[in-house]
C-alpha cells in the first residue's frame, strides 16, 4: 500500500479549506463587479467545495474492500457531481444570479481539486 487512509483524509481536508479559500477570493474579486456577481461567483466556488466535502465523506469513511472501496468511490463521484449540477441550477435558474461569475468560480475551484493530486506532502 502506497498511502494511507489518514493522508488521504488529509488531502481531501486540504482540498476542501483551498476551495472556499479560493471561492471566497473569486467572490471578492467580483465585487467590483457587483454583489451580485460576487455571490455568484462564491456560491459557485462553494458548490464545489461542498461537492468534494461530500465526496471524501463518501470515500474515506472506513475501511473497505477493494471492491466495496471502488463502489464508494463511484457513488462519491456521482454524489460529488449531483451536487455541482444541481447547486450550479440553483444558482442559475433558481436565484437567476449571472451565470459568467458563478462558471467562474466553479472553474477556479475545481483547478484546486486537479492541482491538489500534483502535488505530493
Amino acid at each position: 500500500m502506497l498511502n494511507s487512509l489518514d493522508a488521504g483524509r488529509r488531502l481531501a481536508l486540504r482540498t476542501v479549506l483551498l476551495q472556499v479559500a479560493v471561492a471566497a477570493a473569486v467572490g471578492a474579486a467580483f465585487l467590483l463587479k457587483g454583489h451580485r456577481e460576487a455571490a455568484s461567483a462564491a456560491a459557485g466556488g462553494l458548490t464545489v467545495a461542498l461537492g468534494t466535502a461530500l465526496m471524501s465523506v463518501q470515500v474515506f469513511g472506513r475501511l473497505v474492500g477493494g471492491a466495496a472501496a471502488f463502489a464508494r468511490l463511484l457513488l462519491g463521484l456521482l454524489l460529488k457531481w449531483a451536487v455541482v449540477v444541481g447547486g450550479l441550477g440553483l444558482i442559475l435558474f433558481q436565484y437567476k444570479l449571472p451565470p459568467l461569475a458563478a462558471v467562474t468560480g466553479l472553474v477556479a475551484a475545481y483547478a484546486v481539486y486537479l492541482q491538489a493530486f500534483r502535488f505530493k506532502g
